[in-house]
C-alpha cells in the first residue's frame, strides 16, 4: 500500500506578508516576513501543534530562503527559527544580513 497524500506545499501569500505551508490543503504553519528594501526580515515562524514533529518547519523555512535569493533579496534573520536554521545552514549565509537595532525598531514600527 503506498501513501497517496501529497508533498507539503510552500507558498509565498505575499498579500499577508507570509509563507505557508499546505498539507493536503490545510495549513500547517507559516513563517512571517516584512519587506525592507532588498530585505526580507523574518519574524516569526509557527508550525500548527496537528504537523508538529513532521520536520515543516525546515522545509518551510528552506523553500523561503530559496524563494528569497530567487527573488534576488537578502534575509535578516530577527525569528529564532530561521536564526537557528541558518546557523546550521551555511549555504544562506551570502544571503544573510545581521540583526541591528536599527532593524529591529524598524520592524516594531513596522508591525504596530
Amino acid at each position: 500500500m503506498t501513501d497517496q497524500t501529497p508533498a507539503p506545499l510552500v507558498r509565498n501569500v505575499a498579500d499577508r506578508h507570509r509563507y505557508e505551508i499546505l498539507v493536503a490543503g490545510e495549513s500547517g504553519g507559516f513563517t512571517a516576513y516584512r519587506d525592507r528594501g532588498a530585505q526580507r526580515v523574518f519574524y516569526h515562524t509557527k508550525i500548527h501543534e496537528a504537523f508538529s514533529g513532521r520536520g515543516l518547519a525546515s522545509q518551510l523555512v528552506r523553500e523561503a530562503l530559496d524563494d528569497v535569493r530567487a527573488a534576488g533579496k537578502r534575509v535578516v534573520p530577527v525569528c529564532p527559527y530561521v536564526k537557528a536554521f541558518l546557523s546550521k545552514h551555511e549555504e544562506f549565509a551570502d544571503i544573510t544580513d545581521a540583526v541591528t537595532p536599527e532593524i529591529l525598531q524598524w520592524l516594531d514600527a513596522e508591525l504596530k
